[in-house]
């Protein structure tokens, strides 16, 4: 007779996969902390530390002074992970930290590559995401060998370093002019060149683009998409709100714009979450949305959905976002190269009373 199948507990499932990144080379010397554990392995505290006494039980483990775990039992060699189908995920930090969007897509990659036989493994790595990061970016990538890369909020010095070195490495999000890795996102460039015919239509002429400082491949192309739209009436005025994504630096940014003689009439906001703060700023100022101005996002975001005023918006199908993601990491892994380099998806326009 065959024998039964096992069903294994999500304690033993994790303490597999804890042995294989030690096994695999994955982590050396010591092991990193619980929270990090837990968002890469997208398991509870409670799980981690079920599965980490299991490790320490059987000798693979050792809790050091300074309650660090000490990998003991190990065999180190990266290059056990060439023969396999690895796909790395590098993040600036915590998914929670992320907008929903992100966790999501990031989730069902996870869920659905590896039913399909891949082994996912998550970093977190800001020190990766620094203006000069070639030093850092060439110890890491030697120590965590992959067949494909998947980085994510990545600005241009990231993207040329990867495509410098001919890895294959896939962008949530978009390229920088120049780069020519594969991407998967909206297009910010048809979004925006959307929002500003709709603002020119209802009568502004004045409109302010908000967002953080930086050079991210998005937000590039959605000033382009935008100045696209305002270049065909010669009275509209673009001015740009650059911040450094803090609430007391768009505050002031606003205030300065207020001051202004001829202040803008309409926002438009690239980062979902900045919004709130822009609505209320401008609403403790005295200026009524949408009488007085108009607000509208970017980006979409389940907490806008709640606001009175509500917000205008745009937003994308989030399964079909993954969906995408998926089919494109696979084909980077197995080959090399994806079918379809740029993947731009066209957001859905969400009226709302704020514009």
């Amino acid at each position: 007779m065959p024998s039964l199948p096992k069903r294994l507990s999500l304690v033993a499932q994790t303490v597999d996969s804890l042995r294989e990144g030690i096994d695999c080379g994955h982590w050396r010397e010591f092991l990193p902390g619980e929270r990090e554990l837990c968002e890469s392995l997208q398991v509870s505290r409670r799980t981690l530390r079920l599965a980490l006494d299991e490790l320490q039980r059987q000798g693979w483990l050792e809790v050091s002074s300074r309650q660090r775990r000490r990998i003991k039992t190990r065999s180190v060699n990266p290059a056990k992970n060439e023969g396999k189908r690895v796909i790395a995920v590098l993040a600036p930090g915590s998914f929670l930290d992320m907008p929903a969007q992100v966790s999501f897509v990031m989730d069902t990659l996870r869920r659905r590559l590896t039913a399909a036989g891949y082994v996912v493994q998550v970093h977190f790595n800001p020190a990766c995401y620094g203006n000069s990061p070639d030093r850092v970016l060439k110890k890491f990538v030697a120590d965590h060998p992959a067949k494909a890369w998947l980085v994510l909020s990545v600005q241009a010095p990231m993207q040329r370093w990867f495509d410098d070195q001919k890895l294959p490495c896939m962008i949530f999000g978009s390229a920088a002019p120049g780069i020519h890795l594969p991407s998967v996102d909206t297009d910010f460039f048809a979004l925006c060149q959307h929002a500003g015919n709709l603002l020119l239509r209802r009568g502004h002429r004045r409109i302010a683009f908000v967002l953080p400082k930086g050079s991210y491949g998005g937000d590039i192309a959605s000033e382009a998409g935008l100045r696209a739209a305002l270049k065909e009436k010669p009275d509209a005025q673009l001015k740009m709100l650059r911040h450094n994504a803090t609430a007391a630096g768009l505050c002031a940014l606003l205030d300065e714009a207020l001051r202004s003689p001829e202040p803008p009439t309409a926002y438009l906001v690239a980062r979902a979450g900045h919004v709130i703060t822009i609505m209320m700023h401008l609403m403790r100022r005295g200026v009524r949305i949408p009488k007085d101005v108009a607000v509208l996002s970017r980006d979409n975001d389940p907490i806008l959905e709640s606001t009175s005023p509500s917000v205008g918006r745009y937003g994308i199908q989030t399964p079909q976002l993954a969906q995408r993601m998926v089919l494109a990491l696979r084909q980077l892994a197995d080959t090399g190269v994806v079918a379809t380099p740029q993947v731009r998806l066209i957001p859905t326009f969400i009226e709302g009373d704020s514009c």
